[in-house]
C-alpha cells in the first residue's frame, strides 16, 4: 500500500508535529513499508493457532506472604531527626 504525501501531511496535523519536505518523503516510504508488512502479515494462515499473550511460558516467583512482626512505633521513630505526637515531623511544602 503506497502512502501518499497528502495522507503524511494529515497524520502529522493529527498528531501536530511538523516536518520538513525530506522528512516528508522519508516517511511516506517508511508508512507505506509498514503497512505492506502489515498486509503480508493479514495473509498468513493463523487458523488453529490459539492467541497469547507472551511468546514463553513464564510464571511469577513470588515468595510467600507469611505474617510477621512489624516495627513498633517507638522504633520506627528512633532515628527521625524530628516527630512529634508518635509521628514523623517534615517541614511544610504546600502553602
Amino acid at each position: 500500500m503506497s502512502v501518499t504525501r497528502e495522507q503524511v501531511d494529515h497524520i502529522a496535523k493529527l498528531a501536530r508535529l511538523v516536518f520538513d519536505e525530506t522528512e516528508k518523503e522519508q516517511l511516506a516510504g517508511e508508512l507505506s513499508a509498514v503497512l505492506d508488512y502489515v498486509e503480508q502479515l493479514q495473509g498468513v494462515n493463523t487458523e488453529g493457532v490459539e492467541p497469547l499473550s507472551h511468546p514463553t511460558e513464564i510464571s511469577n516467583r513470588l515468595r510467600a506472604d507469611n505474617v510477621a512482626d512489624s516495627l513498633s512505633q517507638e522504633a520506627a521513630l528512633q532515628n527521625a531527626p524530628a516527630k512529634e505526637k508518635g509521628f514523623f515531623k517534615v517541614p511544610k511544602v504546600i502553602k
